[in-house]
């Protein structure tokens, strides 16, 4: 909720060195505030104020800003025209786009003398037959409506018609106030239900775990499981997380968990996950994987089930597995003492001799008896 302060006022008056009592024009547009209060008693000598763009529901505070010359109120939640009587030297009102139904509350401007603009385009009573009439011939110090010159002819011809227009205008006044007040009471309810919704949901989040309704459909035809949890309908969607596998898929819902395993792989990648617009069911659609989805169809024509093939695989697997059995008749203690292994003699290997020719055998051997004989 944005709130009028002192500092919010001081910020906004910097052209004027962030002095608040003698500022003249101040704006507050788009501030998100809700009410209308102590401008009067700070800024005694405002001449122009701008609050469009608020959320402000009512005109007040403002009767003591004698000097205030434009006051522009568009876009907020305005539904009466009040409280202006002591702007003595207010020239120029925009009221443009709120929600003034009440046309004839614009008679308490007949004390606003010095009020030459008004603009009301935007407001339900804007569309009433006989608007512009009416407010002419209310507002006769008026030069200008809605951006619209006030011709003499035509102030002179509301004036004449007015009782009637008058009539005409509280007819659709009536009409317009029963209709608001049905409106306000349905939004209201709307309101109480949902904070009704709201703390039911809130007292189901302290138990242990997570109980829901939900129901698992295998969608051959589009070749995908599908599965609808019947979550909280007006819960936020980010208290909710999804996690898909290959083999099981996890809901995590404002944090209990709720799992469950799948009758057949699926892609984890390929899922989606979405809520309902009608009930608020989240739905998790999860398209199989082609290898189960062939095994199933080869033995489907045999008469055997989806869950009988994958206990079949199952079953082969394990026979394919070899264990390591030991046979306790063959078992014994190893022999400590002849861990060690004794050392071996290792065999040399022999150098064969070289082989010495004779020397009669040689026609060109000399025998020098200086030379060592080879050994």
């Amino acid at each position: 909720m944005g709130r009028i302060t002192e500092d919010l006022i001081r910020r906004n008056s910097e052209h004027n060195d962030c002095v608040i009592f003698s500022l003249e024009e101040l704006s507050l547009h788009q501030q998100e505030i809700e009410r209308l209060e102590h401008i009067d008693k700070w800024c005694r000598d405002l001449k122009i104020l701008y609050l469009q763009n608020n959320l402000i529901g009512k005109i007040e505070n403002v009767s003591k800003l004698k000097k205030l010359e434009y006051l522009n109120l568009a876009l907020n939640n305005i539904e009466k025209i009040e409280n202006l009587e002591g702007c003595e030297r207010l020239t120029k009102l925009d009221l443009t786009v709120n929600f003034i139904g009440e046309l004839s509350s614009v008679k308490t401007l007949q004390h606003n003398i010095h009020l030459k603009e008004l603009f009301l385009m935007g407001n339900p009573c804007a569309d009433f037959d006989g608007y512009r009439q009416f407010v002419v011939a209310t507002l006769q110090q008026l030069k200008w409506l809605d951006g619209k010159e006030i011709e003499r002819s035509e102030r002179i011809q509301a004036l004449q018609n007015f009782p009637v227009i008058e009539q005409q205008v509280r007819e659709q006044e009536e009409a317009y106030c029963l209709k608001r007040a049905q409106d306000k009471e349905e939004a209201q309810r709307k309101l109480r239900e949902e904070e009704e919704n709201e703390a039911k949901e809130r007292s189901h989040s302290d138990f242990e775990g997570l109980r829901l309704d939900f129901s698992l459909k295998d969608d051959e035809k589009h070749n995908e499981i599908i599965l609808d949890l019947a979550v909280y309908r007006y819960m936020d969607t980010s208290l909710i997380d999804v996690d898909v596998q290959p083999t099981y898929v996890r809901v995590m819902v404002k944090g209990k968990p709720f799992q469950l395993v799948l009758p057949a792989e699926v892609r984890p990648d390929s899922s989606s996950a979405k809520r309902s617009q009608t009930t608020g069911h989240l739905v998790i659609c999860m398209p199989k994987v082609d290898e189960v989805i062939a095994g199933w169809r080869q033995t489907s024509g045999s008469g055997t089930s989806p869950s009988d093939s994958s206990r079949e695989r199952t079953n082969q697997r394990s026979k394919r597995i070899e264990k390591l059995e030991v046979d306790p008749g063959k078992h014994s203690f190893p022999d400590v003492a002849h861990i060690v292994q004794e050392k071996t003699p290792t065999p040399q290997r022999v150098r064969s001799e070289p082989k010495i020719i004779a020397s009669g055998e040689d026609p060109d051997f000399e025998d020098n008896p200086e030379v060592p004989p080879l050994i």
